[in-house]
């Protein structure tokens, strides 16, 4: 696994918290805001799969 797949889960995670602590708190904006931090979090670990993918492709080329 390498630091952009760890940092996606941390951020997509940590999205599901704020959206759910503002679920809590009635909070809409902080409803957004994690939604927002878990899609980037998903991004950032697509993009760590992808290099993952590269890597391996040219270790076995």
């Amino acid at each position: 696994m390498n630091e952009n797949q760890v940092k996606g889960v941390v951020r997509e995670v940590a999205g599901k918290i704020q959206e759910e602590a503002g679920k809590l708190v009635g909070s809409e904006e902080q409803q957004i805001k994690g939604v927002s931090k878990q899609i980037s979090g998903i991004a950032e670990k697509a993009y760590g799969d992808a290099k993952e993918v590269v890597k391996d492709a040219k270790s076995h080329s």
